[in-house]
C-alpha cells in the first residue's frame, strides 16, 4: 500500500461537478489501496474575487488581514471537498494549514515554510479517513494565519509529503503533464514522459508554469517522486525523479480512473516490481504510529533557518531515514542498458514575459561598483535573474551594466537607483518592460557541442534580435522582444526536433490559480 499526497488546483476543483469529479478520482486511488492525503487550492476564481472586494474597500490592506481573507478561499474547498468525498462512502476530514501543522514565518502574503508538524494528518489516514488539507496557508510564531504566495498549494503538497513520507506527491492540473513549449503558443508540443529534477527546477525557474519552483526545490531536497497529471483525463502525464530517467522510482499503485471503474496506472510503473517493495512498505508502516507528527519536516542544527532556505536531509529521525532508505533500495533499478542510454539534448523550452530589463549606462568600470548597485537593488527585495556587463569603452573607462527582475520589483529597484544616482556614478537609466525570456533546457547540453549555433541560427532565420544572453551548465536563455516571443519559441522548437507528428496537448481548464 502507497501513501499517496494529490494535490488539485483551482481549475480541478472550479465548480460542484469538478468538486464531484475529483472526489471520484480519490476514492479510485483509495479503493486500489492506497492511503491518501489531499491538498486542494481554492475553486476557480475564488482568490482573484477576494482580491477585487479587498481592492473595492481599500487602496492600502493590511498585509496580515489580506492573509486571513486570502485563506478563506481554500477553507471552503476543504469543506466541500471532504463533504464529496463522504458523499461516496469514504469517511474524509477537512484541516486548514494550521491545523495540518504547516509553520511558518510571518512575511505576510508569502511566507516560508519553516516546519511541518502533521499529527492530525497522520491520525486521520491512520484510522481509515482521507484527510483533506487546505493548501497555500500556514500558521505562524504568533498563531496568525499566513499565506504562501504564488505556488503555495504545490509546496504545502510536497512538504506534506515530505514530512509524512509519502511515497508520490501528485501534481494534478489542467494539462496532461510537462510539455517540450507551452501547448498554448505551440500546438505541436510533446509530452515530457520523464524529467529530471535538475531540469525541471531550471524550467520552472523560468518560465514552466505548471510547477512552482519551490514545490520543485522541496521534492529535490527530501527525494519526494513528483508525478504531474490531468485531473480532467487518466493519461500518464509527467514523472519527475531525482537522478535517473525512467525506471528508477515507481511507488505501489498510484493512479485510477476518472469514473467508477478503477485501474491501477501502469504506464508510470514498471511491470515487475522489487521483491523487496512489500518489506519496504512494511518497514515505513511499521516505524511507528506517531512517526509522521515526530519526523515532522522543521528546522534543523545543520538547516537553521528551515525548508526554504538551504538543503538538508536533517529533517527526520532515525525511524523515517531508515524508511526512506528502505524505499529507496526498493525501488527499481534500470538495467546497465537503461542506465547508458542517453537523455535528450533538449527536454524543453520555458519563456517568461513577467520581467523587465534595466540598464545602467555610463557606470564607472572600476572594483566594487557591481557589489555597490546589485547591494542598492538587494535592498528593495527585488529577485535579479540575469545580468550583463559590456566592455569598458576604450579610453572612457565606463561600461553599461543591465539586469532583468520580475516585473513587481522593478519600479522599486528603479527608484533605489536613481536615488543613488550620484553615489553610483551613472550617466542614465534605462528601462525596457517589454521583453521576453527564453530558455533552452537540457542535460544532454553537457555532452553535446554546438546546441548554442542552432539555437542562435535558428533566432536568426526567425529575424529574432538577441538583447542578452545567460547560460547554466543545462540551460541557454536569451532575452528577446516580447513581440517577438511567442514566434522565437516556435522556431527554437523546431530547430531541435522537438516538434509532434500531430497536437498531443490538451487544456481541459483555465481558469483558478
Amino acid at each position: 500500500m502507497a501513501l499517496v499526497v494529490q494535490k488539485y488546483g483551482g481549475s480541478s476543483v472550479s465548480d460542484v461537478d469538478a468538486m464531484r469529479r475529483v472526489a471520484r478520482r480519490i476514492v479510485a486511488t483509495r479503493q486500489a489501496g492506497n492511503t491518501v492525503v489531499v491538498v486542494v487550492s481554492a475553486m476557480g476564481d475564488t482568490t482573484d474575487e477576494l482580491l477585487d472586494q479587498a481592492a473595492a474597500l481599500t487602496t492600502d490592506a493590511p498585509a496580515r488581514e489580506m492573509d486571513i481573507l486570502l485563506s478563506a478561499g481554500e477553507r471552503i474547498s476543504v469543506a466541500l471537498l471532504a463533504m464529496a468525498v463522504s458523499e461516496l462512502g469514504v469517511p474524509a476530514r477537512a484541516y486548514t494549514g494550521a491545523q495540518a501543522g504547516v509553520l511558518t514565518d510571518s512575511k505576510y502574503g508569502r511566507a516560508s515554510i519553516v516546519g511541518v508538524l502533521p499529527e492530525r494528518v497522520a491520525r486521520s489516514i491512520q484510522t481509515g479517513s482521507v484527510a483533506i488539507v487546505a493548501g497555500f496557508q500556514g500558521i505562524n510564531e504568533v498563531e496568525d494565519t499566513t499565506t504562501l504566495g504564488r505556488g503555495g498549494s504545490d509546496t504545502t503538497a510536497v512538504a506534506l509529503a515530505a514530512a509524512l513520507n509519502a511515497d508520490v506527491c501528485e501534481i494534478y492540473t489542467d494539462v496532461d503533464g510537462l510539455f517540450t513549449a507551452d501547448p498554448r503558443i505551440v500546438p505541436t508540443a510533446k509530452r515530457i514522459e520523464s524529467l529530471s529534477s535538475e531540469e525541471t527546477l531550471e524550467l520552472a525557474a523560468h518560465g514552466a508554469k505548471i510547477l512552482h519552483l519551490r514545490a520543485v526545490e522541496y521534492a529535490r531536497r527530501f527525494g519526494v517522486p513528483l508525478h504531474v497529471r490531468s485531473s480532467f483525463s487518466d493519461k500518464t502525464g509527467t514523472w519527475i525523479y531525482d537522478g535517473r530517467r525512467k525506471g528508477a522510482f515507481v511507488p505501489s499503485v498510484v493512479a485510477a480512473q476518472l469514473d467508477d471503474v478503477v485501474a491501477a496506472d501502469t504506464d508510470s510503473a514498471p511491470s515487475t516490481p522489487s521483491p523487496a517493495a512489500p518489506q519496504a512498505a512494511g518497514e515505513a508502516q511499521g516505524a511507528a504510529p506517531a512517526a509522521p507528527a515526530a519526523s515532522a519536516a522543521t528546522a534543523s542544527p545543520s538547516d537553521p533557518a528551515g525548508l526554504d532556505e538551504g538543503p538538508s536531509a536533517a529533517v527526520v529521525d532515525t525511524a523515517h531515514r531508515n524508511a526512506i532508505a528502505a524505499r529507496a533500495q526498493a525501488r527499481p533499478r534500470p538495467s546497465a542498458k537503461e542506465d547508458h542510454v542517453e537523455a535528450p539534448v533538449i527536454s524543453g523550452i520555458a519563456h517568461d514575459r513577467s520581467q523587465d530589463k534595466i540598464t545602467l549606462v555610463g557606470v564607472p568600470d572600476v572594483p566594487g561598483a557591481a557589489a555597490h548597485i546589485f547591494a542598492i537593488v538587494a535592498g528593495t527585495d527585488a529577485n535579479i535573474d540575469m545580468i550583463v556587463q559590456d566592455v569598458s569603452a576604450e579610453g572612457t573607462g565606463l561600461t553599461n551594466i543591465s539586469f532583468t527582475c520580475p516585473d513587481g520589483d522593478s519600479a522599486a529597484a528603479r527608484e533605489a537607483l536613481e536615488a543613488a544616482r550620484e553615489e553610483l556614478g551613472f550617466r542614465s537609466l534605462h528601462f525596457n518592460p517589454d521583453i521576453g525570456i527564453l530558455s533552452l533546457v537540457g542535460a544532454g547540453m553537457r555532452s553535446n557541442p554546438g546546441v548554442s549555433a542552432r539555437l542562435f541560427g535558428s533566432l536568426s532565420e526567425a529575424g529574432v534580435n538577441i538583447h542578452m544572453i545567460s547560460t547554466s551548465e543545462i540551460r541557454i536563455s536569451v532575452v528577446v522582444d516580447d513581440a517577438v516571443l511567442d514566434e522565437a519559441v516556435r522556431a527554437v522548437h523546431s530547430a531541435f526536433g522537438l516538434d509532434a507528428q500531430a497536437a498531443e496537448a490538451v487544456v481541459y481548464g483555465g481558469t483558478g490559480r
